[in-house]
């Protein structure tokens, strides 16, 4: 999933994935880019976060947990365990999440470089 900021100043949600070709042991890879730190966070179960945007341009990795997320406009989809968001709606007018379930939400925050270019493939 991508969140981004379009030209009217709201949040997004483009579904896709990050491109991937073969690589060493037939795995399939996708280009390096640059990160600048990685942070690991919990949510207890029952957590929310009211509309924000995204501190930093990152991704976020889901390790547990199931959350519902919407945008302003009402556009929503879920992060399961296993799904990368690309957060890039740093202005604008953000997004909220709850988390669903009686599992917490694990994550890993992946801080983006400057000037990252991160091989996401819109669906």
């Amino acid at each position: 999933m991508r969140l981004w900021t379009g030209d009217d100043d709201a949040s997004h949600v483009q579904i896709g994935r990050l491109d991937m070709t073969p690589g060493r042991n037939d795995d399939l890879v996708s280009t390096t880019f640059a990160a600048t730190e990685v942070t690991v966070e919990e949510t207890a179960a029952g957590g929310t976060l009211a509309w924000h945007t995204a501190p930093v341009r990152q991704l976020v990795v889901t390790l547990a947990g199931t959350l519902q997320f919407i945008t302003r406009d009402g556009e929503q989809f879920l992060l399961a365990p296993g799904d990368v968001l690309l957060a890039e709606d740093t202005t604008g007018s953000g997004h909220q999440w709850r988390l669903e379930g009686a599992d917490p939400w694990r994550r890993m925050y992946v801080r983006l470089g400057k000037n990252a270019v991160v091989p996401f493939v819109a669906d």
